[in-house]
């Protein structure tokens, strides 16, 4: 009998590392990684099936899938992937689920799994944050995807190398006095991952009975005060704790980055969504799991050493790997997301704005677009040509490609994979404008000051200009084009 085939995308993360081999029984397991350094490491005979998967490529996104049954989907944007990104983690999750729902429609994956988090009980009429609307995000984007989709909800997961506990008890560790502000009152359900893994295989053997949206939690309802006490206790440390709900949120997120140890991009937008209750709605999946759940204390103490040190994620044997590896490479990633004018494409976009850049940078930029689908950006007066852009035939009206195939600014010989993308996303409600593996000829230094500055100007008025549009009415547009 053959077994099911497995991708999990995110392999080398928090969650994938702790899953991966118990899916080794029962299914054949392909793990997603665009971690060089995994892929240096792993042994021949692995049981896993490591893929090197750049997750920005089609092409490549598209072999990791194929004759894939089942997408585990894990990645969230928060560590960077080129040496420059000029992006919002918001943005790059979009983009990257949009590839992957695409990738699963076209090689016929049958189930999607994606681990997502809580969301407030008035999610659709609250000021949610960032880190919160990402995760909805994508979650509406896999569900576009031919693929029937569960999402596992989830609050802080508890286990060994999870980022969200290692703040907890790096804080809970170094602060004998804390004085704590008006996010730490707010309710939360913790889980361990464990449990985590025992509803994700009740989901893969039961497809049917379990697609939609679950919440899952662990036994114990709480607010983040009692969870640092509860961590106090059982490190056998004593610790002052008392409100001072006045703290400004921006302190706050420094206050918590500097003493815990992690870095405040990936800081902040976790303690931005700390404002809601975060607590489990009743539904099937978490009335089987209930029972068996462990609870945050036991949870708490299998995920440290007998010092009260966090407990490392495996991955951090191959991550200085990968920083090197991409501090080498010196790629840039720039990605914005544009408005879309209602009746619009992609198409559109980007023939916008090659009549858009030219037109406001007339004094000093010229474009030439030619039959053979070269686009050749020139500054006023000079013959050779500042950036040289080919037309990828393959692409359609929602998402268009131009490779970056030459000029002055562009060092093709290095990165012959550079370009230049427009995708619709969202169903039809923004465009994503994304330069990937982008490797310029300008010097490091000179490039971050100069070149990269001006794209996310050009890129900032190119937005207004298009949101502006989006406010004119239709016939008026109609009337300007004519004229």
């Amino acid at each position: 009998m053959n077994r099911k085939k497995v991708a999990v995308a995110g392999a080398t993360g928090f969650v994938g590392t702790a899953i991966i081999d118990s899916l080794l029984n029962d299914y054949q397991v392909r793990g997603l990684t665009r971690s060089v350094g995994k892929i240096s490491q792993a042994a021949k005979d692995d049981p896993v099936e490591w893929t090197y998967c750049d997750v920005h490529s089609s092409d490549s996104v598209n072999q990791a899938l194929e004759g894939v049954d089942c997408l585990i989907y894990l990645i969230h944007s928060m560590m960077p992937s080129s040496r420059l990104t000029q992006a919002s983690f918001q943005d790059l999750d979009v983009l990257i689920a949009d590839q992957f729902a695409k990738s699963a429609s076209v090689n016929g994956v049958k189930q999607i799994i994606y681990i997502s988090g809580l969301m407030p009980s008035d999610y659709e009429e609250s000021q949610t944050s960032k880190h919160l609307e990402s995760r909805y995000e994508v979650e509406q984007i896999l569900q576009n995807s031919k693929a029937s989709l569960t999402t596992l909800r989830c609050g802080i997961i508890v286990g060994p190398g999870g980022s969200s506990l290692k703040i907890l008890i790096n804080l809970v560790r170094r602060i004998p006095l804390m004085g704590l502000p008006a996010w730490t009152a707010s309710m939360t359900q913790p889980i361990d991952i464990n449990d985590v893994e025992r509803a994700l295989l009740m989901c893969l053997k039961n497809p049917e009975q379990y697609e939609g949206s679950f919440d899952i939690g662990g036994p114990d309802v709480m607010t983040y005060r009692e969870m640092m006490q509860t961590t106090a206790r059982t490190m056998n440390r004593k610790r002052i704790m008392f409100s001072v709900p006045i703290i400004p949120i921006s302190f706050s997120k420094r206050w918590v980055s500097t003493f815990s140890g992690v870095s405040i991009d990936l800081v902040g937008p976790l303690v931005d969504s700390l404002k809601h209750d975060l607590t489990v709605h009743p539904n099937a999946l978490q009335t089987k799991l209930i029972d068996r759940c462990e609870s945050f204390e036991k949870s708490l103490k299998n995920s440290m050493d007998r010092h009260g040190f966090p407990v490392s994620n495996p991955r951090q044997s191959f991550r200085s790997i990968d920083q090197q590896s991409i501090r080498k490479a010196k790629r840039v990633r720039s990605v914005q997301r544009l408005p879309l004018p209602q009746g619009k494409n992609a198409r559109w976009v980007m023939e916008e704005y090659l009549r858009w850049l030219p037109k406001t940078l007339r004094t000093i930029l010229r474009c030439e677009v030619t039959d053979d689908n070269l686009v050749s950006f020139y500054l006023r007066l000079m013959s050779k040509p500042l950036l040289v852009l080919r037309l990828d035939e393959h692409g359609t009206d929602q998402n268009l490609v131009l490779k970056i195939v030459g000029g002055l600014l562009a060092n093709v010989e290095e990165s012959p994979n550079g370009r230049l993308e427009f995708r619709e996303v969202l169903q039809g409600q923004s465009v994503m404008s994304a330069i990937h593996d982008f490797s310029p000829s300008l010097p490091w230094y000179l490039y971050n000051i100069t070149q990269a500055v001006a794209h996310l100007m050009v890129m900032k008025a190119f937005g207004h200009h298009l949101r502006n549009l989006c406010e004119r009415p239709p016939n008026l547009e109609q009337e300007l084009q004519a004229a």
